[in-house]
């Protein structure tokens, strides 16, 4: 028998001793450890847990053991990057689990309240309507297919950019009585149509019995932005039309400073709303190249500050988030950006990218008082804990508006496209 089967039926023997004497805790802590943990250089100096190798503390509170304890983690070969780190208790083994430390990574906080305007890819159809003809009320965008929600990307396969570059086509259609060759875009697909212009009589116009629109404009909260690359973060969700609730495709777009003029506070079944208006001067502080389900991103051309965190501070991930008290900052009045207190009530250690990873709650008296809650216009807000900016508000609950979701800074970093993972660092060191 080799004297690793010893080894193992020793462990295993008194492994059951242990349980039989009331390790069976600390046991069943480590045996349900996941194979893969990922944390950051800092966090491996914030607990006290005997290990021995290179690395001389393991950081991530999920397996926080009390100092005096004769459980004892050891980690072979980790000297940075990725290793394995042997689980053992008196000194057998119990389980093996992967670890990846990744090089600290920084960004500055938001708050500030920002104005938001965005261009589409195209016009927008949000809507039809009639038009008064000699033969009837009838809408030339009905009868050639067109829906609401559908971009005009091309006419005549001319470009479509804004709302003023498709009426010279409209009344060059209806004097040559030629129709117009349309591509739409709907549900990420290219679709060719022909749309013939009918004549209002009461206007002697040509129409297309559509509605319209090529921009979007309203408020929301700066999440943060990183200091190097100026690549900012803000909203924590998806941008929609107003009319047919449709993520708007951004062509091109830009955040603005703004000021909170008043609170509509929120109460049961009425989200309340921030009303804020842009900067006087319209001052333009970046652009948006993004509109995704987790927020807008772009970067910035003029440097932002909230006058509480001005500086970088780490980053939690989905899974080392907790429950528990937490903070957010933003601004309820003028230009000020403020810190409140929450509390995670809920939180999802999400392997993949998804929205709602919190629930959280509203619990300062102050933001209470003067919001009830979560109102519109807070998405956004940056929830700082522990010192860590951990995710963003993004939505209230309607018949609960001091509660609401919000979304793991991990995925709102990544649409961002910061690469916290190192990843392409590890392609560039593979490919030389």
């Amino acid at each position: 028998m080799t004297e690793d089967k010893i080894r193992k039926i020793i462990g295993t023997i008194l492994l059951v001793l242990l349980v039989s004497i009331g390790f069976s805790k600390s046991l069943q802590r480590y045996v349900e450890m996941p194979k893969d943990v990922v944390l950051f250089e800092h966090q491996k100096e914030h607990i006290a847990i005997p290990v021995s190798a290179s690395v001389t503390s393991f950081a991530n509170e999920l397996y926080h053991t009390e100092q005096g304890n004769e459980d004892t983690l050891s980690i072979e070969g980790l000297e940075s990057g990725q290793g394995d780190m042997i689980v053992e208790m008196a000194g057998f083994p119990i389980k093996k689990v992967d670890v990846r430390v990744l090089s600290d990574f920084k960004v500055i906080p938001g708050g500030q309240s920002i104005g938001v305007k965005l261009n589409s890819q195209g016009v927008l159809v949000v809507g039809h309507h009639e038009i008064e003809t000699e033969n009837g009320k009838q809408s030339p965008g009905v009868i050639a297919g067109v829906q609401i929600g559908d971009i005009i990307k091309k006419i005549n396969n001319s470009p479509i950019e804004k709302m003023s570059d498709v009426t010279p086509f409209v009344q060059g259609a209806g004097k040559t009585g030629e129709p117009l060759n349309l591509v739409i875009v709907r549900s990420e697909k290219e679709i060719q149509t022909k749309l013939i212009p009918l004549k209002d009589k009461n206007e002697h116009s040509y129409r297309i019995g559509l509605y319209i629109r090529d921009s979007a404009a309203g408020i929301g909260t700066m999440t943060f932005f990183h200091p190097d690359s100026k690549k900012y973060g803000a909203l924590g969700h998806v941008i929609s039309d107003m009319d047919t609730k449709m993520p708007i495709i951004v062509d091109d777009g830009q955040i603005i400073r703004s000021t909170v003029t008043s609170i509509q506070k929120g109460a049961n079944g009425s989200p309340g709303e921030k009303h804020a208006r842009f900067s006087s001067e319209k001052e333009v502080i970046g652009d948006i190249s993004r509109n995704s389900p987790f927020g807008i991103f772009g970067k910035l051309t003029k440097g932002m500050q909230n006058g509480i965190m001005d500086k970088g501070i780490p980053v939690s991930l989905s899974n080392q988030v907790k429950e528990g008290p937490a903070q957010i900052l933003t601004v309820v009045d003028n230009d000020e950006v403020q810190l409140f207190d929450i509390e995670i009530v809920s939180t999802v250690p999400q392997k993949f990218p998804a929205t709602k990873g919190m629930v959280i709650k509203v619990t300062d008296p102050e933001l209470l008082e003067k919001t009830g809650g979560i109102v519109q216009g807070m998405s956004g807000s940056p929830i700082i804990q522990e010192g860590k900016l951990i995710g963003a508000v993004t939505h209230v609950f309607v018949n609960d508006p001091t509660s609401g979701y919000g979304v793991h800074i991990e995925w709102m970093l990544n649409e961002a496209g910061l690469d916290i993972y190192e990843q392409r660092a590890k392609e560039e060191r593979k490919a030389s």
